[in-house]
């Protein structure tokens, strides 16, 4: 049997977990509406709730998300969708109707909403996340990971009960397009800042064929395993120096190397101790809670979620499948 690796230890005082992609946490807007967030790429968009008599049957036979409501709908096909809607109830006899919302409802309580409804998850414009209500509120809980028979993970399991097992539940699963889980309590996230600087500092790093070479040109100092650059600028000294990097890595002449700009962020930060660490994993506290990063081991992908229950139904484990097989 392959031993299973120690990545840590979370805590989720709320009692209710949101596991997803961690480069998307850019998108998270805690307890404000999502459009209040101002993306630029993620367009306007309508929330509904389904009410009615049969509204719970209309859901299911529409299933475009899960449970009785509806997210993240752009604003331009809103009409179009309603009536898609209306048809599809007309069709199969349910006495149901989509109700907007005042406002898009903040991703916490989306969370919220979810785990009260037994929901395995919503989404996060566009993008499935999986939520997982009733987790111990009131301790650590560890997370392993097995590793697969030719590499990565098998699958990366958070303990929260002694078992055994009786059953799995197939929650929502994990889109991922940054290649990095974040397992975290859903009221901590309204703390996370993913992009600004926290202390007002940033780091900027470069790697690559030609780093060497660069190095010398820039005077550039060495900044530990990832390359050369400059660590802790103040961000109006640091951004420049993103810039100009920017113009040199897209000039075709030019020197052949990569770089990022790190602001002093709970992302940067977190990522920091993933790319230290042995195993790609690392935790941060926000919020009162640990949260953690974890590298998927494979790159992006759909990642299937179970929530393992006992007889009595009470919550045993969380467990995210990486190898399909």
């Amino acid at each position: 049997m392959t031993a299973t690796v120690e990545l840590g230890e979370i805590t989720c005082p709320s009692g209710e977990l949101v596991l997803m992609d961690g480069g998307y946490l850019r998108l998270w807007s805690g307890d404000r509406p999502p459009e209040q967030e101002g993306e630029a790429d993620v367009p306007p968009g309508v929330d509904y709730e389904i009410v009615g008599p049969d509204a719970d049957a209309a859901a299911r036979s529409f299933d475009r998300q899960w449970g009785r409501t509806v997210y993240d709908i752009p604003r331009r096909s809103a009409a179009e969708f309603v009536g898609l809607f209306d048809e599809h109830c007309r069709e199969h006899g349910h006495d149901a109707s989509l109700r907007p919302f005042a406002g898009q409802v903040p991703h916490r309580d989306r969370a919220r909403r979810a785990a009260a409804a037994g929901d395995p998850g919503f989404i996060v414009s566009g993008v499935p996340v999986a939520v997982v209500g009733g987790v111990p509120a009131d301790r650590p809980l560890r997370v392993t990971a097995e590793p697969g028979d030719d590499y990565g993970w098998r699958h990366i399991r958070i303990e929260a009960g002694p078992g055994p097992v009786a059953h799995r539940r197939e929650l929502a699963s994990i889109g991922v397009d940054h290649a990095r889980f974040v397992f975290a309590d859903a009221g901590a996230l309204d703390e996370w800042v993913h992009d600004l600087p926290i202390d007002g500092l940033a780091d900027v790093v470069f790697w690559g064929r030609d780093q060497d070479a660069l190095a010398d040109e820039l005077g550039a100092p060495r900044a530990g395993q990832d390359g050369f650059g400059w660590l802790d600028l103040p961000v109006a000294d640091a951004y420049p120096r993103a810039l100009d990097l920017e113009r040199r890595r897209d000039d075709p002449a030019g020197p052949k190397f990569n770089f990022d700009f790190r602001p002093h962020s709970h992302h940067w930060q977190v990522m920091a101790g993933v790319r230290a660490a042995e195993h790609e994993a690392a935790t941060i506290p926000v919020g009162g809670a640990e949260v953690m990063f974890a590298m998927t081991s494979v790159g992006d992908g759909f990642f299937p979620v179970h929530a393992e229950l006992d007889a009595d139904g009470a919550l045993v484990a969380v467990q995210i499948s990486i190898d399909a097989e």
